[in-house]
């Protein structure tokens, strides 16, 4: 199922698994994720995460243990890590 690109606006995007570069939430680092959901627009060429995703991935990131990250991860494998509290207690969203 195509959806439409949320920047030319056109129907030709396909998911794919790309790799990532992200900061970490208290600004000392940036990892590199691989294999992270992706969308693709085949008419413009840019690839982006859905706002779903980026969220996923920030609140993961905020709730796991940094200091046992390594340099270059999978998405698969940042969402398996544990979290050190169960829920982000600062997103009132």
């Amino acid at each position: 199922m195509e959806e439409t690109c949320e920047w030319c606006e056109t129907g030709k995007t396909c998911a794919t698994g790309e790799t990532v570069y992200w900061e970490l939430p208290d600004g000392t680092g940036a990892i590199t994720i691989t294999g992270t959901p992706s969308i693709s627009c085949n008419h413009c060429g840019i690839v982006y995460q859905s706002p779903e995703i980026v969220k996923y991935i920030e609140e993961q990131l905020f709730l796991v243990d940094r200091k046992k990250l390594a340099k270059k991860i999978t998405y698969s494998e940042l969402m398996a890590l544990p979290r050190v509290l169960k829920r982000n207690y600062f997103d009132f969203s």
